[in-house]
């Protein structure tokens, strides 16, 4: 436990922003998982508004720092081939 005031402050500030990173990463795997289903499931009108709001929260985890601009790019480009190849 640190002893500096500074550096306490520096822990609760690491602790919400690693829940925030969690909160993030954990809503990209289930809209991918959601998008998964909609794919399964035939139904297209459901599946492009699920691969919209994927695309949206991962555009936006890249910009908040959860996610490595790379890997939302893998996970965007994956998501797209799911729905062009169940067309």
């Amino acid at each position: 436990m640190p002893n500096i005031e500074q550096q306490k402050k520096r822990v609760r500030t690491a602790g919400r922003e690693r829940l925030q990173n969690l909160r993030y990463r954990s809503t990209v795997k289930t809209l991918s998982r959601r998008l998964e289903a909609a794919v399964e499931d035939g139904d297209s009108k459901a599946a492009e508004t699920e691969h919209r709001e994927l695309v949206r929260m991962l555009d936006k985890a890249v910009s908040k720092g959860a996610l490595h601009r790379n890997t939302a790019a893998r996970r965007k480009a994956q998501a797209a081939k799911l729905i062009s190849s169940k067309r």
